[in-house]
């Protein structure tokens, strides 16, 4: 019997157990360990954001599910990773820290024939002075967060509605923050409802963002086929705002919230100041801060972490100009070079390089987008994982025939604006490959047979739609595994 241990029960890390309890069934064990008794499906947070959804829409308690398919779940904190067992006992294991209020303060540990590092990243708001739900800003990262953050944001729309003007910043506060596209579609919703309420000329609604210019989401931008012409997502992604009457602030890194008050950086090295009544702002990804000690109890964790806290994979790190970087840098297996028997999944793993242009500003700050990795990445790249361990264990081999590069792997994004069957609106982009590869599409660097846009009431349909298809597969119901990543 092998046994399987998973760190984390997020996207990634919940889909490899399922898979592979599904494939391996009785005969080897499954082993989830996460700090938190709930699974999230974190795209929908948006909408628990503006109150047209709930916590309990968009989440459901975990053990249920792992003790109906048989996966042993612990609801604890992953501290250490020892790969090499220690000097008495040489098995590979994996110290925690309890977070149930039952344990609370509690260690254990738990031994592995094979690890899935999928512990997603560290919410890092402290990057970044005054950020976050302990600090001046909101957030939708978490549906706790975003429970909150609906509860602020209708305190500002109680005040239109008495005639107070109110100004609402929306975007990333940090200047190498990811997940453009969660504050862009938080943006588009909060516009939605104040133009649902008529309380239009009483806000001002800013989008600031630390890409170069407004479309690049994280991946450099790109260009699409929509209603038959080629644009670029700078175009698509300025009209939708424009429609929406939202004014933008491009080229900006965010360095400290005060009260009502964002001081940010833009790459011309000015310092400027925004004011407003309701922020919500991405912070920085670091990773979970998990440590790892060789068998003498020597600490190996710049062995086997990059500098930002995630898990070294098969990709080629090595330090180059922009210029010489190349989709071929990027992991397919996700598997560790120092460790063939763990693998990192969705967040957890370190980018090669950032797929959007590093930018620094004339005093030196960075200010560009960090590459994402959510949503349909992290499905396909826990499925990945999941289905190579399952190949080594059933043929006895060291090899990892399933590939998911996401220099060739396509994702679909829908960004919706507000909620309903008749009122909703959403802008739907497909994009192939995640990472531009200019020898395989030297116009494009992308499939612009496969990288489409187009808004509509439709996509919010589908958007919709994929919520409850989601939620039944993620609690495992008959045939969910025939719905795919």
């Amino acid at each position: 019997m092998k046994k399987i241990v998973v760190l984390g029960a997020g996207i990634a890390g919940h889909t490899a157990a399922l898979i592979l309890k599904h494939k391996l069934g009785r005969n080897h064990q499954v082993i989830v360990v996460s700090p938190h008794d709930k699974y999230q499906w974190i795209p929908s947070n948006i909408w628990v954001g503006i109150g047209q959804m709930t916590a309990k829409q968009v989440s459901f308690p975990l053990e249920p599910v792992y003790r109906k398919k048989g996966i042993e779940f612990h609801q604890a904190k992953a501290t250490a990773i020892y790969p090499e067992g220690t000097a008495e006992n040489g098995s590979p294991f994996v110290a925690f820290e309890y977070t149930s209020e039952s344990k609370t303060g509690q260690t254990g540990k738990v031994e592995y024939d094979f690890l899935i590092n999928a512990t997603g990243p560290k919410l890092n708001f402290a990057a970044t002075e005054g950020l976050g739900p302990k600090g001046f800003t909101n957030s939708v990262c978490t549906y706790p967060h975003a429970e909150d953050s609906w509860k602020n944001l209708q305190i500002s729309l109680e005040k239109m509605a008495k005639g107070e003007k109110q100004t609402f910043l929306i975007g990333t506060g940090h200047p190498t923050a990811t997940c453009q596209g969660v504050a862009f579609e938080y943006a588009l919703n909060v516009a939605f409802e104040i133009s649902k309420r008529k309380l239009n000329e009483k806000a001002e609604i800013i989008w600031i963002t630390n890409e170069n210019e407004v479309g690049d989401f994280g991946m450099g931008g790109a260009f699409i086929k929509k209603g038959g012409y080629v644009t670029s997502t700078r175009v698509f992604a300025e009209s939708i705002l424009a429609e929406y009457g939202i004014r933008w602030i491009t080229k900006a890194g965010v360095i400290k919230v005060e009260q009502g008050l964002a001081h940010y950086e833009t790459l011309d090295g000015e310092r400027h100041e925004q004011k407003f009544d309701f922020a919500m702002l991405i912070p920085s990804f670091a990773g979970t801060g998990l440590k790892a000690f060789d068998g003498s109890g020597e600490d190996i964790t710049a062995k086997i972490f990059a500098p930002s806290g995630f898990m070294k994979v098969d990709a080629d790190y090595t330090s180059r100009p922009y210029a010489e970087w190349s989709s071929a840098d990027w992991p397919s297996t996700y598997q560790s070079p120092v460790y063939p028997n763990i693998f990192a999944a969705g967040i957890a793993f370190a980018v090669p390089h950032p797929i959007s242009q590093p930018r620094t500003s004339k005093s030196g700050l960075a200010i560009f987008p960090t590459a994402p990795r959510t949503g349909m990445p992290s499905g396909v790249t826990g499925k990945v994982v999941a289905l190579n361990i399952i190949d080594r264990i059933k043929n006895n081999h060291n090899e990892s025939p399933h590939k998911a590069s996401m220099a060739r792997m396509g994702a679909a994004c829908i960004i919706s604006s507000g909620y309903g069957l008749r009122n909703g609106m959403a802008a739907s982009m497909t994009v192939f490959p995640i990472v531009p590869d200019y020898k395989r599409f030297p116009d494009w660097g992308r499939d612009l047979n496969y990288t489409v846009g187009e808004p509509g009431l439709a996509g919010h349909w589908v958007k919709l739609l994929l919520h409850y298809l989601f939620i039944y597969k993620a609690k495992a119901n008959p045939f969910w595994f025939l719905i795919p990543e």
